[in-house]
């Protein structure tokens, strides 16, 4: 029998007027071994859309590369870009036509095409659009930051210091998650930005 290796991560989202925000911590651990501590953990696909990655990388990655290509392919047909709304149905869809044989992901998908949108997709295509979410390991730690500081007025700059915060504090509590350095994406109607934040011991 084949044992199980744990891993874990926090990745979060936080939806405001101005836009999104996606952050994650950059540590990738196997059991009790940190494997990296310069992982991106949130990817995009568009230039309007990206995801946060939580559970199999080569799970995760296939999903990316699938995504990409349909964004392409209506861009393609329509001659306009996929909503974020759109993107996350179709990836619910994916997920729920596989649950037989699931891919073993968690995600946060957020972009601001014509609007800012944030939903949560489980590994059997459950979708939730949401306002804030977190998934990983460390979420019920970051989740309870974000419920404390969120509000629906908030500035994008405020959404972000808030994310970090969040996926900071996760990596205090949770040993699977990486607390020296966050991933942070912002998307606005000017576009996406992606900075990394980190902290000396």
């Amino acid at each position: 029998m084949v044992e199980g290796k744990k891993t874990g991560t926090t990745t979060v989202g936080i939806k405001v007027k101005e836009g999104v925000v996606l952050a994650a911590d950059t540590q990738a651990s196997l059991d009790h071994m940190v494997e990296t501590l310069n992982i991106k953990k949130v990817l995009p696909i568009t230039d309007r859309i990206a995801i946060t990655t939580a559970g199999s990388v080569g799970d995760i990655q296939a999903l990316a590369r699938t995504l990409e290509a349909q964004a392409r392919y209506y861009q393609f047909t329509w001659g306009r870009p996929m909503t974020t709304r759109a993107m996350a149905n179709l990836l619910s869809n994916i997920l729920n036509e596989n649950k037989g044989f699931p891919y073993m992901v968690q995600i946060i998908i957020g972009g601001y095409v014509d609007r800012p949108e944030l939903a949560s997709v489980d590994a059997l295509g459950g979708l939730v659009f949401e306002n804030y979410t977190a998934t990983g390991s460390g979420s019920p730690f970051a989740i309870a930051i974000i419920e404390d500081g969120y509000r629906e007025d908030m500035s994008i700059e405020e959404a972000k210091e808030l994310a970090i915060r969040a996926v900071r504090t996760a990596g205090k509590r949770d040993v699977y998650t990486g607390e020296r350095k966050v991933q942070v994406v912002v998307i606005t109607k000017d576009g996406m930005k992606e900075e990394f934040v980190e902290f000396k011991e």
